[in-house]
């Protein structure tokens, strides 16, 4: 089975958390919450208190699949300062493996030079965080092991993206269209 793990720290927006989490797990993903801020039970942006399945383990981290970065503020300003996440994200990058960001998370991408001439969307308004890539104003933009989205809007897009990197076109599409989405 396929490992998602999604960073929560405080102030992340809820919507671009629970859509991946909900939808991976529909998909037969073994998608799970990870804090890195310390403590299981984390406030999102609209103050609503989410329990993480695990505390940050770098170590256990680095078996997973795919990464996956929520934004909202100030939870991706959180996941850009914390070092250990960044040197997870450099590995993954280095190994080819899954990294995915949403809304002003893609920033942290950016900052890492994960970025360098790739396609990559944001927040509208922050494309200068998108350091080193080629901006797009798309919903979803994958350009090979990157998957970034703009807005809580696009985040059943942005799930379903993430289906398809992990699981396929198949799985993806019955997600879909399980869940009426046009």
């Amino acid at each position: 089975m396929k490992q998602a793990l999604i960073f929560l720290t405080e102030g992340f927006e809820e919507v671009e958390a629970v859509t991946p989490l909900d939808f991976l797990r529909r998909a037969g993903v073994d998608a799970k919450f990870v804090s890195v801020c310390g403590t299981l039970a984390v406030t999102g942006a609209h103050g609503v208190v989410y329990q993480a399945d695990m505390l940050f383990d770098q170590h256990v981290a680095a078996q997973a699949d795919m990464l996956i970065l929520p934004g909202g503020m100030p939870g991706a300003q959180h996941l850009q300062d914390h070092a250990a996440l960044g040197k997870l994200l450099k590995a993954f990058h280095q190994d080819g493996k899954f990294i995915c960001a949403i809304c002003a998370a893609p920033m942290v991408l950016g900052h890492l030079g994960i970025l360098q001439s790739k396609q990559a969307t944001i927040y509208p308004g922050m494309e200068d965080r998108l350091i080193g890539a080629v901006p797009t104003a798309l919903p979803v933009c994958r350009d090979g092991h990157i998957i970034t989205s703009r807005a809580p809007g696009t985040a059943t897009q942005f799930a379903l993206a993430l289906i398809e990197a992990l699981e396929g076109t198949e799985a993806a599409a019955k997600i879909k269209a399980d869940i009426v989405f046009d």
